[in-house]
């Protein structure tokens, strides 16, 4: 049996922290900045824990290898 592929996209986007959780980071802080708060652009800074459902997809069928 062939070696599964990586989806490249999905690695670039996605990591894993020691204990196997799924982190990525947070979207809307790349332009548009000047009408969202402080507030919310210094929250979008902070990386996201992918919950654990999504995670199966992701180890599963995106990074086969991570």
């Amino acid at each position: 049996m062939p070696k599964m592929k990586t989806k490249k996209s999905a690695a670039k986007r996605y990591s894993f922290t020691g204990t196997g959780k799924v982190k990525y980071k947070k979207q809307n802080l790349r332009h548009i900045l000047t009408k969202k708060s402080t507030k919310r652009k210094r929250n979008l800074r902070k990386g996201g824990i992918l919950s654990s459902d999504n995670t199966a997809v992701i180890k599963k069928r995106l990074l086969p290898y991570g």
